[in-house]
């Protein structure tokens, strides 16, 4: 309980009535309201009766927003001592009204539980019977509003209330009722998706969000409070158990912990009611081996004793890890944690084939850790997960470890593709004797660009006969590409020679081929190395070819076309830098865009994970690839084989709101997972988007390789709300897929964004295997 609660000799009430005389009007309405609602509910014998605790709490969020609002407005330099005093007395009601709202929320919790909790509201979901269920939305709609008007990051609680009253209107159907005028999409939308699931799915994304918002509340008191209080508490002689404990108490007292539990009861029941057991599988498979937790993945978090085949627990994940460079033993991974599976990180697990699942149930989570430093045996599949006691003599393991050694690309297997020589470029850009110019992406290859330029030189000229296709069931597979052009290899070679930092440069890229993991030596290398790179300008008249070619107000992308990644063997997804919003009219910063992406050849992590493949540093080399930057409203990925099932009748997708890196780069939360089939048509929707902010260019500002965050608000985003939208751009997004998996030979990893009514293709790549 709040100290104002301890120590104040007034109760809540009292308080109120003394600020009532400088309240106006709307405020004074506002205090009667509540201190009516107080009244009845205490009069009440039955302490659980929830309609009176739902007014009591909604008249309490509506007088506490008044409070707030007042208090925004300061005070003047010169305020007399009354209107100072007032002003602390206004703030003391506003504390109070807050701890109170915590013992409201407490009682309509027990209230559930004593109905049965998350099992009783489950069955109401069974029974269409949804009352019980607007009555936990409302009051969580409240506490999502107390929240905010705490100061908790009020934008985020705005849009996660405009949701769940967006929801609450929606309500419970039984069908999602779809109506088109489009010829070839009412041929193929037979039989729409089940109402109830597509409400629970919809609430679920929004409850794991406002959940995320307790979680991250939590984490930000926990950097900021242990550390000052330890030196408060041995300071004042404070008893060391009540310095421990302070920032959990003060979590536990406040109304974020209330909000945190009553989402839990609800994602509970939401999950019960879909038949979800929590588990998401990213790749799938059979994993044995001892079970160790962490909090994040990094090089060099195993300690040398650690041996044998490990099952890793992680807490955390930023989307930018890479398994296999953090231990070669490692064969399967359990996040706690939601994450795209076209992460970056999930993408290079599928390519080291190291079992990947995550889980966000509580129970399932508490579960796991009693494994911690246990052998086990973890089976993921598209039917569920099981993770269950084994032994290394387990004969049904035999198997698994033989395979050990062979878990991803081994110490002495090269990619799949040819790599161009270092030795090769350095000719190629001394035999130019100054400047090797740009390519245009049709005279782009791998040989001369790398396989991902190579890759959007013919996504350019699959897109002019792409207006010309039609899948079985009429649909277009119709798609656009942005303009872009090459700076291929042996530029970055060329800046070295005229900047006379070759010898520097190779001495250092020799020494980075031994240099130890542990300690310093590996850090210190690579910085020098991207210090280096960093300095150096790309020839004049590249710059000057770009300007020509692009208009002076375009804004580009600067991407890495490196030899070493897009490669069926090698994705190397996410290793190696791209810098958005840069114009050749600012040349200081494009310039610096480009040698920043032949820079990120050399990061600690694109280094170990070239080792870790057995790829040579010298090898490595870097084109540049430069693109109209588009403003997209969705960015996607699709697989066009599943890669859960492996499944081949069906092109699955993750959509993101605005630009694609949402995706890409593991930012917490989900995107929305449709799953259209190749041959029938159908689309189902997997899962909604929950991610807090999406990432935008603005147009208004400076070409300054920034972008712009802003919060989203699903229930104004049509692919959320709207089921045309939804199975119309699923069927466009398979027929793309599929004609470009037929086109490229095999299954593909597509990228690409949705610009107006216009599907642009960014890139494919080969989809590991």
């Amino acid at each position: 309980m709040h100290p104002f609660m301890i120590f104040c000799c007034c109760s809540l009430a009292e308080q109120l009535d003394i600020i009532r005389e400088s309240l106006d009007a709307q405020g004074i309405s506002a205090l009667t309201l509540f201190l009516d609602c107080k009244k009845n509910l205490d009069s009440l014998e039955e302490s659980s009766n929830i309609m009176e605790l739902i007014k009591t709490m909604r008249s309490l969020n509506a007088l506490r927003a008044t409070i707030v609002k007042g208090l925004e407005s300061g005070l003047r330099n010169d305020a007399p001592d009354a209107a100072i005093a007032m002003r602390q007395k206004w703030r003391l009601c506003e504390i109070g009204l807050e701890d109170y709202s915590f013992v409201l929320f407490s009682r309509f919790l027990n209230a559930v539980e004593a109905k049965g909790g998350a099992h009783w509201l489950a069955e109401n979901v069974e029974s269409k019977n949804v009352g019980s269920w607007n009555d936990a939305l409302g009051v969580l709609v409240v506490g999502v509003s107390q929240l905010g008007l705490s100061g908790w990051r009020p934008e985020e609680c705005s849009a996660i209330r405009n949701e769940l009253l967006a929801w609450q209107e929606i309500g419970l159907s039984v069908k999602e009722g779809i109506i088109s005028l489009c010829p070839w999409f009412l041929s193929v939308c037979e039989g729409s998706e089940d109402g109830k699931i597509i409400w629970l799915l919809r609430l679920k994304a929004t409850l794991d969000r406002a959940r995320r918002l307790t979680e991250e509340y939590s984490e930000a008191l926990l950097q900021i409070f242990p550390p000052k209080v330890e030196i408060l508490g041995k300071a004042f002689g404070i008893p060391e158990n009540s310095v421990r404990t302070y920032t959990e108490a003060e979590i536990r007292a406040g109304i974020i912990f209330q909000v945190s539990k009553l989402c839990t009861v609800l994602l509970k029941s939401v999950r019960t009611a879909l038949g979800s057991q929590g588990w998401d599988v990213l790749v799938p498979g059979t994993a044995v081996g001892t079970v160790f937790q962490v909090e994040r993945i990094i090089p060099g978090l195993l300690p040398k004793s650690v041996e044998g085949p490990i099952v890793l627990v992680v807490n955390k994940a930023d989307g930018d890890e890479e398994v296999t460079a953090t231990g070669s033993n490692i064969l399967g991974v359990i996040l706690l944690q939601e994450l795209p599976h076209l992460s970056h990180l999930g993408v290079r697990a599928r390519q080291e084939k190291v079992v990947f699942v995550t889980c966000e149930d509580d129970d399932k989570i508490a579960d796991i850790k009693k494994f911690a430093g246990k052998y086990v045996r973890l089976e993921a599949s598209s039917t569920g997960v099981n993770i269950n006691p084994s032994s290394p003599d387990d004969s049904r393991n035999n198997s698994v470890l033989k395979n050990l050694s062979g878990t991803g690309l081994s110490t002495t297997e090269a990619p799949s593709a040819d790599v161009t020589s270092l030795s090769a470029i350095s000719a190629l850009s001394s035999s130019h004797g100054g400047s090797l110019g740009v390519l245009q992406l049709a005279g782009a290859d791998a040989v001369n660009s790398g396989a991902k330029a190579a890759a959007c030189g013919r996504l350019a000229s699959l897109a002019a006969d792409s207006d010309k296709v039609y899948n079985e069931q009429g649909v277009p597979a119709s798609f656009r590409v942005p303009a872009g052009l090459v700076i291929p290899f042996g530029s970055m070679e060329l800046a070295l020679e005229q900047s006379k930092s070759m010898e520097k440069f190779m001495s250092l890229l020799e020494r980075i081929e031994t240099a130890r993991v542990d300690g310093s030596e590996l850090d210190k290398l690579c910085c020098e190395l991207q210090d280096i790179i960093c300095s150096l300008q790309p020839p004049k008249d590249t710059v000057e070819s770009i300007e020509r070619i692009f208009p002076s107000d375009a804004r580009l992308i600067v991407r890495s076309s490196a030899n070493v990644e897009d490669l069926a063997g090698m994705s190397a997804a996410g290793l190696y830098d791209s810098i958005p919003n840069v114009s050749p009219s600012n040349p200081t910063v494009f310039a610096n865009a480009i040698a920043r992406v032949w820079a990120s050849l050399y990061t600690r992590r694109a280094v170990l994970s070239r080792r870790a493949a057995g790829v040579l540093q010298k090898e490595a080399a870097m084109a540049i690839l430069v693109q109209e930057m588009l403003s997209p409203e969705l960015s996607f990925v699709l697989h066009t084989l599943s890669p859960t099932d492996s499944d081949n009748s069906s092109v699955e997708a993750e959509i993101a709101p605005g630009l694609g890196e949402t995706l890409a780069s593991g930012t917490r939360g989900t995107p929305w997972r449709l799953s259209s089939g190749k041959f029938d048509g159908h689309v189902r929707t997997l899962a909604f988007a929950n991610f807090s902010e999406e990432l935008l260019v603005s147009r208004a500002g400076s070409a300054d390789g920034e972008v712009i965050h802003l919060t989203v608000d699903y229930s104004k985003k049509p692919l959320t709300t709207d089921p045309v939208f939804r199975q119309q751009l699923g069927q466009r997004l398979s027929s793309v897929g599929f004609f470009l998996e037929r086109k490229f030979g095999c299954p593909q990893d597509v990228e690409g964004c949705l610009v107006g009514k216009d599907i642009y293709i960014v890139q494919t790549r080969p989809q590991p295997h």
